[in-house]
């Protein structure tokens, strides 16, 4: 927000300035000098309004824009938690079923090799 306003105070400065300069070094009556100056000063003030109120609705939709982006984060990470949950639940029966399947043939090839080493002191 610094550098906006930095920004504003600096475009507001060179205005004054070029206004300034402008006035100053243009010959004309007194009267014509006061309206130009009249003319320059509320324009300015209106620059510098129009500045102010772009800057508050800049702030309010950076504020807006912050709420509403916590809350879908906040909705996302609920949504995240259910799903892994849900796919938890979905794969612990097949896990169990996994491991007796792997039991099975851990047992199944201890039988084979023990058969193995049977069948080899026969032949010996």
């Amino acid at each position: 927000m610094a550098s906006g306003k930095s920004l504003a105070l600096g475009v507001l400065f060179g205005s004054v300035v070029g206004a300034s300069v402008s006035l100053l070094t243009t010959p004309s009556s007194g009267e014509e000098l006061r309206t130009k100056v009249k003319d320059q000063s509320d324009r300015l003030r209106d620059i510098a309004q129009q500045i102010r109120e772009d800057g508050l609705d800049l702030k309010n939709q950076l504020t807006q824009t912050s709420k509403e982006g916590a809350a879908l984060l906040k909705d996302l990470s609920q949504d995240i938690k259910v799903s892994i949950e849900s796919w938890k639940e979905t794969i612990e029966p097949h896990q169990e079923s996994l491991q007796e399947h792997l039991k099975q043939i851990e047992d199944s090839i201890k039988e084979l090799e023990d058969k193995l080493k049977d069948d080899k002191k026969q032949e010996v």
